[in-house]
């Protein structure tokens, strides 16, 4: 009989009938790339690429040296994130000339000089796109900048985090392709992004970037088994714990994501939110109990994604 390891087993091990893909006593169902979420839920994008050769991007210093020299270059700067960014808090600024008239743009010689730069590092590429966006050197080769507040979420976060930190950002803040945006995303939404569930089905579908999560707008958004059905009462309660993490989070305001989020370093009032959001969503899922194991979880979660599947049938993965 097949076994599978784990130190938390009696044992070190338990022995089970059968082991799928997932290396879990469960359904052989492989979870596939979806172009388009099961719900209607917000739609989940990749941020803006550069494709700049850094002449786009600014490091703090080298912002205020521009708006020093260049004053017109101020209102055509702005904060900008990628993964790192968020969660440790570094400042990171971007130059985004999406409206700049070329008139103004020859008025600043060091942008100007910095757009060149940017057309020659596109002409000398391989890729017959990146060639192609040598004509408009002045914006990111590819704008997907959400127009509204969003929902920051990280491409690549530690898995030593029990949760991935995601957050909301102000549509002033340009987030690049390193991370995924949700705009409009409610406090319902935000809830169950953060919540043990959805971790559950990160930590399962996932890839990695050695040992860190990789996430995917088309694998771990996109296919992920939101509950079905739920009591219109249930909802309130998941935007009421969702907002005390939120809330808890503004008692460290000096604090990085990376701080709040670290095991050891977590506050407890931060932790305690989260307890109380896990068991919000939690409730919303007839299948899920909370003292069910991740295993356990997972299995049930794969269960029910091959339902969504055979009901809704496949899409092709366009990300």
């Amino acid at each position: 009989m097949p076994k599978l390891f784990d130190p938390k087993f009696p044992g070190g091990f338990i022995e089970v009938e059968h082991i799928n893909a997932y290396l879990l006593p469960g359904p052989d169902i492989y979870v596939k790339p979806r172009a388009k979420p099961f719900f209607r839920v917000p739609e989940m994008r990749k941020g803006s690429q550069p494709t700049d050769d850094g002449n786009l991007l600014l490091t703090p210093a080298e912002r205020d040296e521009l708006i020093e020299k260049n004053p017109l270059a101020e209102k055509y700067i702005h904060p900008c994130v990628g993964s790192k960014e968020f969660i440790r808090g570094i400042k990171r600024y971007c130059l985004w000339l999406v409206d700049c008239p070329p008139d103004e743009l020859r008025e600043m010689p060091l942008v100007y000089e910095r757009v060149k730069n940017v057309r020659e590092f596109r002409l000398k590429s391989k890729n017959a796109t990146t060639r192609k966006n040598a004509d408009k050197p002045a914006v990111f080769q590819a704008i997907r900048q959400p127009k509204t507040n969003y929902l920051l979420v990280p491409s690549v976060s530690s898995e030593r985090r029990k949760y991935i930190p995601i957050g909301y950002m102000d549509a002033n803040t340009i987030v690049t392709d390193l991370a995924f945006s949700v705009p409009d995303a409610d406090l319902f939404l935000f809830g169950m992004l953060t919540s043990s569930v959805h971790m559950a089905w990160v930590r399962l579908v996932a890839g990695r970037l050695k040992s860190d999560y990789r996430y995917s707008n088309t694998i771990c958004y996109n296919p992920f088994p939101f509950p079905l059905y739920y009591p219109d009462s249930y909802k309130p309660r998941v935007e009421k714990t969702a907002q005390k993490i939120l809330d808890a989070r503004k008692n460290y305001p000096n604090a990085t994501y990376a701080d709040l989020y670290d095991e050891i370093s977590m506050p407890s009032d931060l932790r305690k939110a989260h307890e109380e959001n896990d068991l919000a969503v939690l409730s919303l899922y007839g299948r899920l109990k909370p003292d069910m194991d991740e295993m356990t979880m997972q299995v049930k979660l794969l269960y029910m994604y091959g339902a969504l599947l055979e009901h809704f049938g496949e899409t092709d993965d366009d990300e």
